[in-house]
């Protein structure tokens, strides 16, 4: 009988250390025995954001333990473990850092394979832990960092279809959060705090709404909120920002996702057309309810990864890394941690904007 391939995965690109165990099964499908998420939350609310440094702290103090928590509830031990599949970016590279050399000593004492994964793959791959799903498909990857439509193709192909010029999806909740007053980490809860809200309240703009194919902007929309912010004074002018902001976020996805469908069929005519969301804005109930809609509308099968896997994790890093131990594509032990690092090997910068396109 064909041995169960066994993978640890491990995450510390921004301010949650993670690790998992995945096991594939006979039948070839990926089953996750654990997946740890220690989060460092009350380390960093009373600076309103991440302190890179206090982030990097804890994973060092904490990485090793987690690790163990991770093989403890699987019920594995390190000498099962077949390769060691870790993030190598993008993030913040005294995070990045921890993880990577962690990963790279167990590796090299275990004499195991080293996979080094892109966290944005992690993301896109991350369905596959609880569906069958087949390339190509459209992805829209809205997170903290990053926000863009790509077409997948296989594993390690993507072309992107566009992006934000500025600044991320999720970066711009959590901007507009501690602007309302919401506490640390004010993103993830800004729609909880919006239904007491009239959404028709404040009209907020949608940069590029109607130019530039499906790239995304959000830079003109955080200044307004920050205008408006200053002069609301009840708390019900709080939940109405707040409701205007998420409304103004779900018409800006339904016209620029509309957008994306098209470009997607003019590459892969007759093809089934598969929209994957993932990252974290992707748990944004709202947001889903409206992509979910209009996906059926244009014949679109829309996947989302369950709710506990759309923020950073160690699971979505160990499928990647099953995906590739299948191919046997392995990792020195001198590979660098990149604070950048496209899915699109073609990526280019944006004259004027600093971003990659």
């Amino acid at each position: 009988m064909k041995k169960k391939a066994l993978i640890l995965g491990i995450e510390s690109s921004c301010d949650e250390t993670a690790a998992s165990i995945l096991e594939e099964n006979n039948e070839g499908v990926p089953n996750l025995l654990s997946n740890i998420v220690s989060s460092q939350e009350e380390i960093h609310k009373k600076f309103g954001g991440v302190v890179p440094e206090l982030a990097a702290r804890s994973h060092i103090n904490k990485i090793d333990l987690i690790v163990d928590k991770a093989l403890k509830k699987s019920g594995k031990k390190l000498s099962d473990i077949d390769a060691i599949a870790v993030t190598g970016g993008p993030g913040l590279i005294v995070c990045l850092s921890v993880g990577l050399n962690f990963a790279k000593t167990l590796a090299m004492t275990l004499k195991k394979p080293l996979i080094v994964v892109n966290h944005l793959e992690g993301h896109a791959l991350s369905p596959k832990l609880v569906t069958d799903l087949k390339f190509p498909y459209l992805l829209l990857l809205i997170s903290g960092g990053h926000s863009q439509y790509l077409a997948v193709k296989n594993l390690g192909k993507y072309k992107r279809l566009g992006t934000t010029i500025d600044d991320a999806l999720g970066e711009a909740f959590d901007k507009t959060a501690k602007l309302i007053g919401i506490k640390f980490p004010g993103g993830p809860l800004l729609e909880k705090f919006a239904e007491k809200g009239d959404p028709e309240k404040f009209q907020l703009p949608k940069p590029i709404i109607n130019k530039g194919g499906c790239n995304l902007s959000f830079a003109g929309l955080k200044t307004a909120v920050l205008k408006i912010s200053k002069k609301i004074k009840t708390d019900q002018d709080k939940h109405d920002l707040a409701a205007s902001f998420q409304k103004t976020i779900e018409e800006i996805l339904y016209k620029k996702t509309k957008v994306a469908f098209n470009e997607f069929r003019k590459l892969y005519k007759n093809k089934n057309n598969t929209f994957v969301v993932a990252g974290g804005v992707a748990a944004n109930k709202k947001v889903r309810k409206v992509l979910i809609e209009l996906s059926l509308k244009e014949n679109f099968d829309p996947i989302f990864p369950p709710l506990d896997l759309c923020g950073d994790n160690a699971a979505m890093i160990a499928m990647v890394g099953l995906e590739k131990l299948k191919i046997k594509k392995y990792d020195s032990f001198d590979h660098p941690a990149k604070p950048r690092w496209p899915l699109d090997s073609e990526a280019i910068f944006l004259k004027g904007a600093g971003v990659k396109l």
